[in-house]
């Protein structure tokens, strides 16, 4: 009968070998490179945000990964190409965000607030999305903790894009 250690460092081995493949067969686009973000200006209630737009995929998955701070008169705005049910995962994210989800009209969806960063590789292994509640979120917009609170931002606030 084999040890316990005989049976572990075979399946230890598979998942590294595995996980290297997996992060290796990534399209170039996708991994955690620089990746640029077009600038656009919204309006949530009568608040005026400076935003950088997701997009695209690669987009999407970069977020706002690695960067150490965003001022509360700025934010990330992602666009979906179409509404249904998205969530928001935190790898990699330097600080807590309040994320505020819209439908098509620009109305409230859902409004998470101070999700936490999964930095330490504790927190990465257990990272978990944070998702919109309805299924008919067509944008997230994601600020510094603390936006919605300072803001007021409620079920009632409104989404009004300037320009994207």
């Amino acid at each position: 009968m084999p040890t316990r250690l005989q049976v572990l460092i075979p399946i230890g081995i598979a998942a590294l070998i595995v996980g290297v493949a997996g992060v290796a067969t990534l399209p170039a686009e996708v991994k955690l490179e620089q990746v640029e973000f077009p600038r656009g200006t919204i309006m949530v209630d009568d608040k005026i945000l400076e935003v950088q737009i997701a997009d695209t995929e690669p987009r999407h998955v970069r977020g706002l990964m690695f960067q150490n701070e965003l001022p509360f008169d700025q934010g990330m705005l992602f666009v979906f190409d179409k509404p249904g049910p998205k969530s928001m995962w935190m790898l990699n994210m330097q600080f807590p965000l309040d994320i505020i989800w819209f439908d098509e009209d620009g109305n409230v969806v859902s409004i998470s607030k101070d999700v936490p960063p999964c930095v330490t590789p504790v927190e990465i292994m257990a990272c978990e999305s944070d998702a919109a509640t309805s299924g008919n979120a067509k944008y997230a917009l994601e600020v510094t903790a603390g936006f919605v609170d300072k803001f007021k931002i409620d079920k009632n606030s409104k989404l009004e894009i300037i320009s994207i």
